[in-house]
């Protein structure tokens, strides 16, 4: 079984951040998979499970906000015996432009709050990451740290994520079927969604 994780903030007031699109991930393949509607746990999260292709996967949304996300996780791991092999989290990304989306095997947290609290919880970092570009605060200088309020800030509505949550599912799917090296090999080239 796969454990796939939104990443992202609970609440009406963070639907729309730029760092709930983990979420918004999690949210449309639980509807393409038809599995049922995300409930509560008592693990710190909301979750559901079904088929995705041949393979089982509990999809969870952990709701503890980000920068505890790690606690939700480990304890779903652990009461489901999922191996951090078999951990796929889905996380804005604000190194990566809007609309590039990127598959990785592993690696640090980058200062995002939600990786490093999962790499803590879990006690490795060995989990595969779907990497969803929100790109970075035009206003701010390069290389700027402070990105909070631009991450906890909502998509533009002129902005259509359709296309670019379908290519973050496509991601997970290919990665379930055929494993995290393969699937970054079919994804991480492609250009981003609605690129000529």
């Amino acid at each position: 079984m796969w454990l796939i994780v939104g990443l992202g903030n609970p609440g009406s007031k963070y639907e729309r951040n730029r760092h709930n699109i983990g979420f918004r991930v999690v949210d449309e393949l639980a509807r393409q998979h038809a599995m049922p509607a995300f409930r509560p746990n008592k693990l710190g999260g909301d979750a559901t499970s079904g088929s995705i292709g041949r393979d089982k996967a509990l999809l969870l949304k952990p709701m503890e906000y980000m920068n505890l996300s790690g606690f939700a996780v480990q304890r779903t791991a652990a009461f489901h015996h999922v191996e951090v092999a078999h951990i796929l989290v889905v996380h804005d990304e604000i190194d990566l432009d809007f609309g590039i989306v990127r598959l990785k095997n592993g690696g640090g947290h980058g200062g995002h709050n939600g990786l490093r609290s999962i790499t803590e919880q879990l006690g490795d970092g060995g989990f595969a990451r779907l990497r969803m570009g929100v790109g970075r605060d035009p206003n701010k200088p390069p290389g700027s740290k402070d990105a909070a309020a631009w991450v906890l800030a909502d998509f533009p509505s002129s902005l259509d994520l359709t296309s670019v949550i379908s290519a973050g599912c496509e991601c997970v799917e290919t990665t379930l079927a055929a494993g995290i090296v393969a699937a970054m090999n079919k994804h991480n080239a492609r250009p981003k969604p609605g690129a000529s």
